[in-house]
């Protein structure tokens, strides 16, 4: 806790007092463009990868970066999208899965959920993502299998997200996109799915140049 108080202390004396009106400015309201969807891993940082300021992402964070289906679950996420879809605005939401996924490799090994039935019950929500991997990987080593999670679940999750109605009539006017990142903890590299070539592939300048000349969202 300590450190965080010191962190409190150095962020009033050489932030906030050298930007007051940046400060004073994101008083007034918010105007995000993006729902950036992720999950809670401390490792994870949307802020710090995107290069994005405070007030620049609508961020909703849990474990697993998971979308239940619109009126099966009584959390907040249907709450947020919503809020953020219709009260906010946004125009593109990104769904960002990651490496080395707590959730994801729980998904996989039920062992891990011994003694945490929360934890399992939300897992049911990637339900689908087992299935997929049941269905196509099983014939992949347990760390490549685990990537396949990463991915395959975040696509999932879009499917899910989907049938939340705020996002489906937004989709339907063609009004909002949306996007299935997975970041790499390890070197902080970011893959996109590219629904042309069916794959995810690396948002380097070189290959971000090629996704903007093609179709955007998927």
């Amino acid at each position: 806790m300590q450190k965080l108080i010191q962190g409190i202390h150095k962020f009033q004396d050489e932030i906030t007092s050298a930007q007051e009106d940046f400060f004073k400015k994101m008083a007034k309201g918010q105007d995000p463009d993006v729902l950036f969807i992720t999950c809670s891993d401390s490792r994870i940082n949307p802020n710090l990868f995107t290069q994005t300021d405070p007030g620049e992402l609508f961020i909703l964070r849990n474990a697993g970066n998971l979308i239940p289906p619109y009126g099966e679950h009584n959390g907040g996420e249907a709450a947020t999208i919503e809020f953020a879809v219709q009260g906010l605005e946004v125009k593109d939401i990104i769904i960002c899965g990651h490496t080395h996924c707590g959730a994801m490799k729980a998904l996989l090994d039920e062992s891990l959920l011994e003694g945490a039935p929360a934890m399992k019950r939300w897992l049911e929500f990637a339900k689908g993502t087992k299935d997929v991997l049941l269905s196509h990987y099983q014939h992949l080593e347990k760390e490549k299998l685990a990537i396949a999670a990463v991915e395959e679940n975040v696509l999932m999750q879009i499917e899910n997200l989907r049938t939340h109605p705020s996002v489906a009539k937004k989709l339907l006017k063609g009004n909002l996109r949306i996007h299935a990142w997975v970041y790499k903890i390890e070197n902080g590299e970011v893959f996109k799915f590219h629904q042309e070539e069916e794959q995810f592939v690396s948002l380097s300048k070189k290959d971000a140049y090629k996704y903007q000349i093609t179709k955007k969202g998927i």
